[in-house]
């Protein structure tokens, strides 16, 4: 199993993360998704690491902007 967590901006509600959830557990391998609104950030419990743009084009589709990983500041 692999865990990273990612910076997310544009999150404020819970149903932000909902839709940030929906998304990240849609890509093949992903099995568990924690997403912390305050913090502005999603643990992703997988298989196999990901590739950033896989991880990047299902937070754009959630609505919101990938920063990076955890220790990149928020925007």
């Amino acid at each position: 199993m692999n865990t990273a967590t990612y910076r997310i901006n544009g999150m404020t509600c819970g149903h932000c993360a909902s839709a940030v959830t929906e998304e990240l557990t849609a890509i093949v391998g992903v099995h568990e998704v924690p997403v912390h609104v305050d913090a502005g950030e999603a643990t992703v419990t997988s298989d196999a690491p990901l590739a950033d743009d896989l991880v990047s084009a299902a937070i754009d589709e959630a609505g919101y902007t990938l920063v990076g990983p955890r220790d990149l500041p928020l925007l």
